[in-house]
């Protein structure tokens, strides 16, 4: 059709250029629009017809419909023995033969496929008004499926969206159609749809939000239910209630609008919130821990066996200690929180002082919020934590802890930069030990300290301790310049508690398959890196700190048994560490922000992380409640400045061990 009068039709026509013999052709943009809806749904219509002429010949086992064959799932076990979590695809429980309330199938009805009952495995009607959804957003804002096309992908196809594949799912979907009831398809349906957080199943679905049976739901919880399914990632009560409660009145919405409901019983069911029954919440007890584990053995045997074949890991968690610690963590956060008015976060490690086992791990303040984690991920300046391996050496070549270094301001220059240190609390105090300056962590005494000694002795022993650096030579090594994990200075300090032995932080125990073979036996690095009688001064001297700050703040009485302790800072208080062992356990423990920014000042250790340490071990007490020292030294009690012998209860009387 040629049109000459273009201003006549300027409102109504849409041009197409043809160079072909110099012609304009022109077109209405309604005709087009009426021909290709006309072409769509020939083509519908043709291929709606030829699917029944094939189908029509064809048979297919449907077993899988109402069969279900649960993976073997592989269990987690405490150092008791007792299962703590599990790694299985899937859970799933089938419908109960009472039969569901007819709220609950309208419900999923009303969310997923309004035509269920009127169509024959695919729905035109669906396809069609899904294209012209689509192009008038210009995304995919709507989907076409059926529920008959749903169960037949999550039955017979993978999750990958090509043409091809979605030719089959509609065959597959017709052959269901002509073969099983719609009652059948509806239950298996419901038997085998994901409702997030790897629940699979309405039943399941059910007694793990509200502890009751499908057919107890309300129209409410139904309505919650249906509408997950879209989006289980999104809308899952567990992670998301809000989202939940608003998909919920959407899908309560569309209930209405066909009828479904009565305008009272909407009403009604809006102002009702989303309670999910307490038990229901399966929160992993150790998230960051079991992520661990994951990872671990998805390295050893793939991921595949780790979800099918049902291993037994036997972990070194202890649930009293990791329920412990994740309580008194949390509770510092939220004051912290609150008190920063930003989201401080950090991490808390604890280990069997003896074999190295982790018997807690908190990578975080919500694991459900970020799975970063703080203890083994997290990379800062260890600061002052590194400072009993400097006067270890020290002791090691000659230099005892009554030897005497005067603090003084001190500056020093390199490639035409001075540099400055100065003692946290920017003061000096002229003579003092290196008893009172490590128990005091003095920066000044300790850089000089570094100065006699051979560095690559502390960089040597650094890497005994298994701290990964990098390290360097320079005399800020002596304040903690380096980086490191938790996980890593929780070992390092380890050592101090351990008569000089390091002993590698290990999570697993062993691996057996579903049969009892062993597959996995833990085999921890084990190495002495310190002697006995070294160690022992180096103890003497950090239980100096710990006991002044107990005498000072009043908690003589909260801990029952020798500890050892040692803080760390680094500048712009970025992070406060706290490390502290008694004679069963080493707690370490790491406060900070995850953009390692100041927390401000005056923001110390012992505001931050000691008070957490301290909480824990006032309700984990220790079995143990003396250090056994090497029996070569003897115990003396000197002046904290002049180093000079001196009577106990005298001012600045303290008793240290010396050869």
């Amino acid at each position: 059709m040629v049109y000459k009068d273009i201003n006549y039709y300027n409102k109504h026509i849409i041009y197409i250029h043809i160079c072909q013999k110099r012609k304009k052709v022109n077109v209405r943009f309604g005709d087009i629009f009426l021909y290709g809806i006309i072409a769509i749904i020939f083509c519908i219509s043709f291929a709606w017809g030829a699917l029944f002429f094939i189908t029509h010949h064809y048979v297919i086992d449907f077993s899988a419909l109402s069969a279900y064959e649960e993976k073997k799932t592989s269990i987690l076990l405490d150092d008791e023995g007792n299962e703590w979590a599990r790694f299985q695809l899937d859970k799933r429980k089938p419908i109960d033969d009472v039969p569901l309330p007819q709220h609950v199938i309208n419900a999923f009805i009303a969310a997923e496929d309004w035509h269920f009952f009127s169509h024959h495995g695919i729905s035109c009607k669906g396809i069609l008004r899904s294209i012209l959804v689509n192009m008038y957003y210009g995304r995919k804002a709507q989907g076409a499926s059926t529920i008959t096309q749903q169960l037949v992908k999550l039955l017979f196809f993978d999750g990958k969206k090509t043409f091809t594949r979605k030719i089959k799912e509609q065959l597959c979907a017709v052959l269901v159609e002509q073969q099983c009831t719609k009652e059948q398809i509806l239950q298996t349906y419901l038997n085998n749809v994901c409702f997030g957080c790897g629940i699979y199943g309405i039943e399941s679905a059910s007694q793990r939000f509200w502890n009751k049976h499908a057919h107890e739901l309300s129209l409410d919880e139904s309505a919650t239910l249906a509408g997950i399914i879209c989006s289980p990632a999104r809308y899952c009560p567990l992670m998301y209630p809000l989202s939940a409660q608003k998909r919920r009145n959407s899908v309560l919405g569309k209930m209405k609008h066909l009828g479904f409901i009565s305008q009272q019983d909407y009403d009604a069911a809006l102002l009702k919130a989303i309670e999910i029954h307490d038990r229901a919440i399966d929160v992993c007890i150790a998230p960051h821990l079991k992520e661990m584990v994951r990872m671990y053995a998805q390295e050893l045997f793939g991921k595949a066996a780790l979800y099918t074949q049902g291993f037994s890991i036997k972990t070194t968690l202890n649930k009293t200690m990791q329920s412990c610690a994740q309580q008194v963590f949390n509770e510092a956060i939220v004051r912290m929180r609150s008190q920063f008015k930003a989201d401080i976060d950090g991490g808390m490690i604890v280990l069997d002082r003896k074999t190295g086992e982790i018997k807690a791990l908190v990578g975080g303040f919500d694991f459900n919020t970020s799975k970063f984690n703080r203890v083994m991920q997290a990379r800062r300046q260890i600061g002052s934590t590194i400072k009993p391996l400097l006067y270890a050496i020290a002791v090691e070549q000659g230099i005892d802890c009554a030897h005497t270094e005067i603090d003084e301001p001190l500056e020093m220059v390199h490639n035409n930069v001075v540099w400055a240190p100065k003692n946290y609390n920017k003061k000096f105090n002229g003579m003092i030990t290196l008893a009172y300056a490590l128990s005091h962590s003095n920066n000044i005494v300790s850089i000089k300290t570094f100065l006699k000694i051979d560095p690559h002795k502390v960089i040597a022993l650094a890497k005994k301790c298994r701290l990964s650096g990098p390290f360097h030579t320079y005399p800020s090594l002596a304040l903690g310049c380096i980086d490191g994990t938790l996980y890593e200075v929780a070992g390092m300090f380890n050592v101090f508690a351990n008569d000089g032995v390091y002993v590698e932080p290990h999570f697993i125990s062993w691996i057996r398959s579903s049969w009892g073979m062993r597959k996995y036996k833990a085999c921890p690095i084990c190495e002495r890196v310190l002697s006995s009688a070294t160690v022992g001064q180096i103890a003497s001297v950090l239980s100096l700190g710990l006991e002044r700050v107990k005498t000072l703040y009043g908690y003589q009485n909260w801990i029952t048994s020798q500890a050892i302790s040692k803080t760390g800072t680094t500048n712009d208080s970025r992070t406060c560490w706290f490390v502290g062992s008694t004679p069963s356990l080493t707690v370490a423990i790491w406060i900070g922000f995850d953009d390692n920014r100041s927390m401000g000042e005056n923001v110390y250790p012992l505001k931050t992380a000691f008070p957490i340490w301290l909480a824990f071990n006032r309700i984990i007490e220790s079995l143990e409640k003396i250090f056994s020292f090497d029996p070569s030294l003897r115990r003396v009690i000197i002046d904290e400045r002049t180093g000079a012998l001196s009577e106990q209860g005298k001012p600045g009387a303290i008793s240290i061990l010396i050869r």
